[in-house]
């Protein structure tokens, strides 16, 4: 199948499975949403919506966090990963945008990356959600769905170069959910550990499900 066939097929699939697919983080504003980014990184969504209330109720805008200090604002978090340095990134963060932006989250992703504890990742997550810009951020599921679908080929091997190929062969205005439809198809179908092939809905297209019929793997049936 040629590559745009596939693309296309996938697509098809999502848009008719999961009209709705959007972040699983919970927030309010865009300034919320990058803290709540911040702290997803190696942590799950759900653990980061656990500690977020009473940060944001404590800290509701990033004038109030930027006079918090690291040591506070670690109390608050301390549950997530490395919350030594996300505390500090947090804080840095917001202090930031308070002396170089005048307190308003920037919206560009050269901007984006400048701030404390923000990665390419992150900033193309605040352009996809908030501003709902044709980025594609990669994080650890889009980058292993990717791949075993065959939408990338294995040369790809860094976040930068899957996210390059993915937006080159997506419609325009579709890029941002399709971020969405990998991250939950990985996160709920395609685990990691054990993918859940047997009731997955394009495992008829997908490269890894191809390759392993002929010997079963766990989670089909």
């Amino acid at each position: 199948m040629r590559k745009q066939a596939l693309y296309d097929q996938v697509t098809a699939y999502f848009n008719e499975a999961m009209p709705v697919a959007e972040t699983e983080l919970n927030y309010e504003n865009p300034f919320q949403l990058l803290t709540a980014v911040i702290l997803s990184a190696q942590c799950t969504d759900k653990r980061v919506n656990m500690v977020t209330p009473p940060l944001f109720r404590d800290y509701p805008t990033p004038e109030a966090l930027a006079q918090a200090t690291p040591e506070v604002v670690y109390e608050y978090i301390r549950s997530v990963s490395y919350p030594n340095n996300k505390a500090k990134h947090l804080v840095g963060m917001a202090r930031m945008i308070v002396d170089d932006y005048g307190g308003e989250v920037p919206d560009t992703l050269e901007e984006l990356v400048k701030l404390p504890g923000v990665g390419r990742k992150t900033a193309n997550v605040m352009q996809a959600v908030v501003w709902g810009r044709d980025a594609m951020p990669v994080d650890t599921h889009v980058f292993r769905v990717s791949h075993r679908i065959g939408l990338v080929s294995d040369r790809h091997t860094t976040p930068l170069a899957v996210e390059k190929e993915l937006v080159k062969h997506l419609p325009e205005g579709i890029v941002a959910k399709a971020h969405h439809w990998l991250i939950l198809h990985g996160r709920y179908t395609c685990t990691a550990l054990r993918p859940k092939c047997g009731t997955c809905g394009i495992r008829l297209l997908c490269k890894h499900y191809k390759k392993h019929t002929s010997t079963p793997i766990k989670g089909t049936k």
